[in-house]
């Protein structure tokens, strides 16, 4: 059985279900779905353990979906600050579980992007343009009620990796 490795950070989550941090290589973990495609969970080298059961990545034949990343500080904390730095650092975590699965930003297909509030999308629209390059994918951006008052922005994607290994 292997031991689903993920992402998230404990937003909201009650102490009992916290885990430690570890520090750990990029991990692969392999595992037949009931399709019989081999899916594997992806783990960013200094990504904290996550708290609830989901995993930063998973690569299933080509694809390869990102669980929802929000921006974080050097210990693992939730990003408070200044919202443009707030969607870059939420934007390289997107790029870290990328590029642990052997993709980058342009491999991105689809994006689903969610803010705490109406206001933010002018600004968000044009610091994700920036990043986001000259072929945009495919992108949902709806409001949402974050679980931690800091949030204010949430990313997750899908890459299409082709016949990278």
């Amino acid at each position: 059985m292997v031991r689903d490795i993920g992402c998230a950070l404990s937003l909201g989550i009650p102490p009992e279900y916290d885990t430690e941090y570890r520090s750990m290589s990029t991990v692969w973990s392999e595992h037949p779905s009931e399709r019989g495609t081999a899916m594997r969970t992806i783990h960013p080298e200094h990504f904290p353990t996550p708290a609830v059961p989901l995993s930063h990545g998973v690569r299933a034949g080509d694809l390869l979906f990102v669980s929802g990343q929000v921006a974080t500080a050097a210990d693992g904390s939730v990003f408070i600050g200044d919202f443009a730095a707030e969607v870059n650092s939420t934007i390289d975590n997107v790029e870290a579980v990328l590029r642990a699965g052997g993709a980058s930003l342009a491999d991105v297909v689809k994006v689903n992007a969610y803010l705490a509030n109406a206001t933010l999308f002018a600004p968000f629209n044009e610091l994700y343009a920036r990043r986001i390059g000259d072929v945009p994918p495919a992108r949902t951006t709806v409001v949402v009620d974050f679980g931690h008052p800091d949030v204010r922005v949430e990313i997750e994607a899908v890459a299409y990796l082709g016949d990278k290994d």
